[in-house]
C-alpha cells in the first residue's frame, strides 16, 4: 500500500475547514484558507506552477510531456460539511478490520448493524472520525488523492501525460463552490470533480436544486384572552409542513426520487422561519415541487390572511447530464480508467449536487468520481484506505488515456 496517501489524508483532516451557511462573506470560513495555504505550498515545493487568488481557490497546472493540448482537470474541495463539527478531528485507524464493531468515543461505535455496507469491508483498513467530529473524507479523500496523484507525476518523468490542470476550492458544501471559479484560466478543456462515495460510482447526473426560506408573521396574544385573536405562527409553519408530500420527505426517497427536506427551523407565537432545501432530478417534477410550495402558501395566505406567509424560492444549480452528454467521453474513459485498475463501475444519480454541477453549466464538463469515503456528513464517516489507493490509480489511467488526445 502506498501510505504516502493516507498520511496526506490524515493530515489533512486534522485541519478545521468547515464551512458556514448564509453569510455573505467568501469563502464562508476564513479557517479554510488554511489548508487551501497548505495545498498551494506542497504544490509548489513539486515544482508544480501554483497559484491561489483574493477568494482563496487554489489552481495548478503540470505541463504535457507529450506535446498534447487537452487539458484534462481535476477538482476537489476544501470545506466541511456545517452539520456536524469539524474541529479537533481525532481518526481512528482500524487495520484489517474483522467484521465486528468499531468502538468510538464517548459509547458509540461504528457499527455493520447500523451501516450494511461495513460488512463488505473487511480485511481493509477503516479510517473513521473517533464519533465526536465528523472526519472530513467528504472531501479531503478527494484533495489527498489528487495531491498524490500530482506527486507522483512529477516525482517520476517516465509517466507520459498531457497537460494536467488540478484546482482545489473553498464552500462547496454551502452550495457557492463554483461562485468565483475561473473557468477560463483553469484552461481545462474536461474536468472530473473527485467528491463521490464508494468505491466505482461514477456520477454525471445530479439533482435540480432550489431553496426555500419562509417566514411565518403571527398575532401573540396573552393565551388567556386569545380566543379568535392569537395567530400562532409556529403552528402555521407547522400546518405548512404537514401540507408537503410526506412520502417525499428524504427519510422515503432514494435513487432518482426527488424530496422537500426541511432543514432548520426556529419560531414562537409571534414569528417563525424555516428552511427548505427541494430536490428532483426530473426538470419537470422539479418545477412542479416548487409551484406545489408555492400553492400552499398561496392557501395559507388565504386561510390566514394576506402576507401570513412569505417564502423565497431561489434555483440553485441544475441537472448537469445535458452538459455532459456532448463530451460523453469522460464518462467513458472513467469507465475504462476503473476497469483497468480492477474496479467495477456503477454508473448512479448524484442525490445532491457537486461544484462539477454548475461549472457544466459554465462550459466545463465535469462528471464526479469516487473517493472511497462513506457516511459523509455525520460523526460516523469513514474512509477505506484500499479504495482511496484505487481511486488514485482511477486517476493514473485517466491521465494515460489522455495523454494523447
Amino acid at each position: 500500500m502506498n501510505k504516502q496517501l493516507t498520511q496526506r489524508f490524515l493530515r489533512y483532516v486534522a485541519i478545521d475547514t468547515e464551512s458556514v451557511p448564509d453569510v455573505e462573506q467568501f469563502p464562508s470560513s476564513a479557517k479554510q484558507k488554511d489548508l487551501l495555504r497548505l495545498l498551494k505550498e506542497e504544490l509548489a515545493a513539486m515544482g508544480v506552477a501554483v497559484t491561489m487568488d483574493e477568494y482563496g481557490y487554489v489552481y495548478a497546472q503540470i505541463p504535457s510531456n507529450t506535446g498534447s493540448n487537452y487539458g484534462l482537470g481535476f477538482i476537489a474541495h476544501v470545506d466541511t460539511s456545517s452539520a456536524v463539527s469539524g474541529k479537533n478531528v481525532r481518526p481512528i485507524v482500524t487495520e484489517r478490520y474483522d467484521g465486528g464493531d468499531i468502538p468510538l468515543a464517548e459509547g458509540r461505535t461504528l457499527s455493520p448493524r447500523q451501516f450494511p455496507v461495513l460488512a463488505d469491508k473487511v480485511g481493509k483498513t477503516i479510517i473513521s472520525s473517533d464519533g465526536t467530529t465528523l472526519l472530513g473524507a467528504d472531501d479531503k479523500a478527494g484533495v489527498a488523492a489528487i495531491m498524490q496523484l500530482a506527486q507522483t507525476l512529477t516525482s517520476d518523468s517516465s509517466i507520459k501525460h498531457g497537460r494536467v490542470l488540478l484546482a482545489f476550492t473553498p464552500d462547496e458544501e454551502v452550495g457557492r463552490g463554483a461562485d468565483f471559479f475561473d473557468v477560463k484560466g483553469f484552461g481545462a478543456d474536461g474536468a472530473y470533480t473527485v467528491d463521490g462515495g464508494g468505491v466505482g460510482e461514477l456520477e454525471y447526473e445530479n439533482f435540480n436544486a432550489a431553496s426555500a426560506k419562509v417566514h411565518v408573521r403571527g398575532v401573540s396574544v396573552h393565551p388567556g384572552s386569545a380566543k379568535d385573536a392569537m395567530l400562532n405562527a409556529s403552528l402555521v409553519l407547522m400546518e405548512l409542513q404537514s401540507m408537503l408530500p410526506v412520502e417525499q420527505d428524504p427519510r422515503y426517497t432514494s435513487g432518482y426520487e426527488g424530496f422537500f427536506h426541511l432543514t432548520d427551523m426556529q419560531g414562537s407565537c409571534d414569528c417563525a422561519y424555516a428552511n427548505y432545501i427541494i430536490r428532483d432530478h426530473d426538470f419537470a417534477k422539479f418545477q412542479q415541487k416548487k409551484a406545489l410550495f408555492e400553492q400552499i402558501v398561496q392557501f395559507l395566505n388565504a386561510k390566514y390572511g394576506s402576507d401570513t406567509v412569505q417564502v423565497q424560492i431561489c434555483d440553485s444549480y441544475f441537472n448537469m447530464k445535458q452538459q455532459i452528454l456532448p463530451h460523453i467521453h469522460l464518462v467513458d474513459n472513467a469507465k475504462l480508467a476503473m476497469q483497468r485498475v480492477g474496479v467495477t463501475p456503477k454508473v448512479v444519480p448524484i442525490r445532491g449536487g457537486t461544484d462539477g454541477a454548475r461549472l457544466s453549466y459554465e462550459g466545463l464538463p465535469c462528471p464526479n468520481l469516487f473517493t472511497g469515503g462513506y457516511n459523509c456528513h455525520g460523526r460516523y464517516e469513514f474512509a477505506v484506505e484500499e479504495e482511496m489507493e484505487q481511486c488514485l490509480a482511477t486517476l493514473l489511467q485517466l491521465v494515460d488515456i489522455y495523454k494523447d488526445r
